[in-house]
């Protein structure tokens, strides 16, 4: 590789010349993994636990089975609520499982949409010429309860290219099953209480919006009825192409230096109600199964890979004034994208049921239209060239906002103090033969959020860390064989103290942490030699007040799953 050509091309070419040999699709449909990991498998695998369930019979809902996907044409299928589990509902889980047939294919953006509502986000693992991974995957959606009470259609969309490319064969065919679980209340098992309105934020298209730059968002516009008493949006900001390694991103001026994309490294998701800033959400660093080296992630994935976690962010403070009577718009952006982010978000609303009208407004909002990162560059230019040195951004900022209703329970004011810092400092040693770069990259979000008044009266806490390591080493040797090595430290930590309303203190404290490590090796031909010193390690961490305690650790080695442990004290009780 010379010093013209760019590393993050070459990652983006990466599945390609790894040469996974075409092999002949047969007929073929979903295989349903074990619920339990299967030590020597090398199906994609995670240590996390499975939603917890009531102990009531559930009716299953399916949504469709054996749905092929080889076009990018969304596919639509039909829902009806389930007549015997009329609801209220304990709890609703949404599962899936997937199958990729053997043969050549890239990762894939896999998104369900019911009315238009997001019910599930995540990408899809690789397969390989001897390989057709299957996996498991489900979400609690018991909060998109009042969507579930009507017949409507939905939306499966996961696009794959079937065919040839650049004289390339793409034969990995992608099949899944979906379906519901409705679990009735009753038998001493309680029905939550669930917003009662569910409004979907999305693109042009009824599905997740493109976001090419800064300027770009998804939006809705909004009549919500006169009795708003608490909001929230959960929101996902997934990054593609140019923009899938952003934490790899540099100032524009050191792009071509060091061969990689632009903008920074710094990216972030902004709320917007009616043109005005309403909230923040971080970006998770997701990396997918053919990210970077996709050895590295087979059979354990990244950090939320298979199935993302949407980001929820408080918008109570605003309920008096979208109780008003007029329209609102809602909508998303994200900061420094760089051709592209794809956004979807879910409007969560809880209407005040003893009281037609609520009016309110805000009392202070300090959060500002746009953050202003800071920028160090530190870069010396010796001979051949050859760039070495630090590249550091970072972004932290505090904000109130505070709001005020009028309600049934009498004044209610929402006060949300956040604090969200990010650094992103990023280490290189760059030349015709050489591409050496080292990521440390945090992410914290401090949040409190206080209520006086009403029946949720009192204050949750939060704080959110997304810390990623990587190591990634090219190297070109005199004999014009070459190697990737990459190592990878990837964390999603968050902690909850929820002391509002009635009882204790509600704790939960939950750990997701995978490290990876790989080298590839080529001949001086370019022929993949193979990888070598596979390891990846995920330890799945969950202990709640409630008694909820999960400790997991799952091992591969060589591409084939190798352990599962279980951690002291925990019996890995997800209820």
């Amino acid at each position: 590789m010379t010093a013209a050509s760019s590393p993050r091309t070459w990652l983006a070419r990466l599945a390609t010349m790894l040469s996974f040999a075409c092999a002949t699709a047969a007929l073929a449909q979903v295989v349903v993994v074990p619920p339990n990991p299967q030590i020597g498998s090398s199906d994609p695998i995670s240590a996390e636990p499975p939603v917890s369930r009531p102990h009531t019979t559930p009716c299953v809902v399916p949504l469709f089975s054996n749905l092929e996907f080889a076009d990018f044409t969304p596919k639509v299928f039909s829902y009806a609520p389930p007549s015997a589990c009329p609801g209220p509902w304990a709890k609703v889980v949404f599962t899936a499982d997937f199958t990729v047939t053997a043969g050549r294919q890239f990762d894939r953006t896999a998104a369900f949409y019911l009315g238009h509502a997001n019910i599930y986000y995540g990408t899809t693992a690789e397969p390989r010429k001897t390989l057709s991974p299957s996996w498991h995957v489900e979400r609690d959606l018991t909060d998109l309860s009042a969507m579930f009470t009507s017949a409507q259609t939905g939306e499966a969309n996961i696009g794959n290219f079937v065919g040839v490319s650049g004289g390339v064969t793409y034969n990995g065919i992608i099949y899944a099953n979906a379906a519901l679980e409705f679990y009735p209340a009753g038998h001493g098992v309680g029905a939550p209480v669930t917003p009662d309105i569910i409004v979907p934020i999305n693109g042009g298209g009824g599905d997740a919006g493109t976001l090419n730059t800064t300027s770009d968002t998804i939006s809705q516009t909004l009549n919500l009825p006169t009795n708003v008493e608490r909001v929230y949006l959960d929101v996902i900001a997934q990054s593609q192409s140019n923009d899938e390694f952003w934490y790899f991103c540099v100032p524009d001026d050191q792009t071509a230096n060091l061969e990689s994309c632009g903008n920074t490294a710094f990216r972030e998701t902004e709320i917007w109600i009616d043109g005005q800033p309403a909230g923040v959400a971080p970006v998770y660093p997701w990396i997918y199964t053919g990210g970077i080296d996709p050895y590295l992630w087979e059979p354990i994935p990244g950090v939320q890979t298979l199935d993302f976690k949407p980001y929820r962010v408080d918008l109570t403070p605003f309920a008096g004034v979208l109780s008003d009577g007029s329209t609102h718009t809602v909508a998303v952006s994200v900061y420094n994208a760089n051709s592209y982010f794809l956004a979807t978000a879910n409007l969560l609303v809880y209407q005040d049921h003893g009281r037609s009208k609520v009016t309110g407004g805000l009392i202070r909002n300090t959060l500002t239209m746009a953050p202003t990162p800071s920028v160090d560059e530190d870069i010396t230019t010796g001979a051949g060239p050859t760039y070495t040195g630090t590249v550091t951004v970072g972004s932290k900022r505090h904000f109130e906002i505070s709001g005020y209703a009028i309600t049934s329970h009498g004044r209610v004011e929402t006060t949300l103090d956040q604090t969200v810092d990010f650094r992103n400092r990023q280490k290189f040693n760059v030349n015709a033969n050489t591409d050496m770069q080292n990521v440390q990259q945090s992410t914290n979000v401090q949040s409190r959020t206080s209520t006086r008044g009403g029946p949720n009266s009192g204050i949750v806490e939060q704080q959110f860390s997304y810390p990623l390591t990587l190591d990634y080493s090219f190297v070109v040797n005199a004999d014009g064989s070459f190697s990737q090595s990459t190592t990878s430290d990837q964390r999603d930590d968050v902690r909850e103290v929820n002391n509002a309303g009635w009882g204790p203190a509600l704790v939960s404290d939950e750990s997701n942490h995978v490290r990876a490590t790989d080298t590839l090796k080529w001949d001086s031909s370019g022929t993949l030699i193979g990888p070598t010193g596979s390891k990846t390690t995920q330890t799945y961490r969950l202990h709640t007040s409630r008694g909820q305690c999960w400790d997991r650790t799952i091992t591969a080695a060589a591409q084939v799953l190798t352990g599962v442990s279980t951690g002291p004290g925990c019996r890995n009780s997800s209820h």
